[in-house]
């Protein structure tokens, strides 16, 4: 599928059968340069574009997929409509490819949100659902049902107002049930959206619930929430934490991945908490990373009884996390 090279560089120049150049080399391949090309009956190959480091792909990509989900929300704000043709062909693409890189520091630093969160974070979210979603074996199907509603999960902020999507401080407690209101703006939209299965509406209205009960908007508990919306709803907390904010910086790896754990023992789902801890933590090994006592080092094995302390190499020498609770990992670096 041509769409799957969005946000890939061109590695030539491609002429029509008259010779003219319909796209030069070197550029960033856009949705309009893929609708040119089609309109030529030019089909791109994978040979045809240049190989990208994983963090620059994912980089361009997500950027790519973000402004395009901008896009769609502002039309929406005007229509209401949904237009799930442009999802299905400009961002759902971009995402498959992106969850494909096996190198964490790649994940991390394309999903990482620049100055456009509200808009990366669909699409930090979607990458995430479907990586999730494959580590716990979801069938073509049920991965293609999931990323299309973590990708359209918080569209119900179009009805929030600027002034609170964009606030550089934190929310006051109006503000606050402003916000989550979002929920319930989401699932109205999308339930009314032709063609669309219910379990994406639900997944807008349940991603912020917990299995708890401490959740919002319903207070849902344990099975009450449907699965899909479990996924979301940790694939959404670890974007969140992963991501410069206005108001504060992302927090450090070996924190997300604490806090990530200690839910999966009460406001998440254990099953599925623990699947990602331990499937994030496997990507580690091989990756550069900078260690709470200040030395860099890298990942060289993970314990399956202890995915979060792994084996690190630092020069000529090997420590055990498992064995010296005092460090930790403090942030991927390369």
């Amino acid at each position: 599928m041509d769409n799957l090279f969005l946000g890939r560089t061109l590695g030539k120049d491609v002429f029509n059968q008259n010779g003219i150049i319909i796209v030069a080399k070197g550029v960033i391949l856009t949705v309009s340069h893929m609708e040119s090309l089609k309109k030529h009956g030019i089909q791109l190959k994978a040979s045809d574009v240049i190989a990208q480091a994983p963090e620059l792909k994912n980089e361009r990509l997500i950027s790519r997929a973000a402004e395009e989900i901008r896009d769609i929300f502002h039309a929406m704000k005007s229509d209401g409509r949904v237009p799930l043709d442009k999802v299905e062909s400009n961002i759902l693409p971009a995402v498959y490819e992106a969850s494909e890189t096996h190198d964490l520091y790649g994940v991390l630093s394309g999903l990482q949100a620049k100055d456009d969160y509200t808009y990366r974070h669909n699409i930090g979210v979607a990458v995430l659902s479907n990586m999730l979603g494959k580590w716990l074996d979801l069938n073509e199907a049920d991965l293609a049902l999931l990323t299309m509603a973590a990708t359209l999960h918080d569209i119900g902020k179009i009805r929030i107002s600027d002034y609170i999507l964009n606030k550089p401080e934190k929310f006051t407690d109006v503000e606050y049930e402003q916000m989550k209101k979002h929920t319930v703006y989401g699932y109205e939209i999308l339930k009314n959206t032709k063609d669309l299965p219910p379990r994406v509406a639900l997944v807008a209205l349940q991603h912020h619930e917990r299995v708890d009960g401490w959740g919002y908007p319903n207070g849902c508990k344990g099975t009450d929430i449907d699965y899909y919306s479990k996924i979301v709803a940790v694939a959404d907390v670890f974007h969140a934490m992963t991501s410069n904010r206005v108001y504060r910086k992302a927090i450090p790896f070996y924190k997300i991945i604490r806090e990530l754990n200690d839910e999966g023992f009460g406001k998440m789902d254990p099953a599925v908490i623990s699947v990602f801890v331990k499937r994030i933590m496997e990507m580690t090994v091989g990756s550069q990373v900078r260690l709470t006592d200040g030395r860099m080092g890298k990942v060289v094995m993970i314990h399956h009884h202890d995915p979060m302390r792994p084996v690190i190499r630092l020069g000529d020498t090997y420590i055990d996390l498992s064995r010296n609770s005092h460090v930790t990992i403090e942030s991927i670096t390369g």
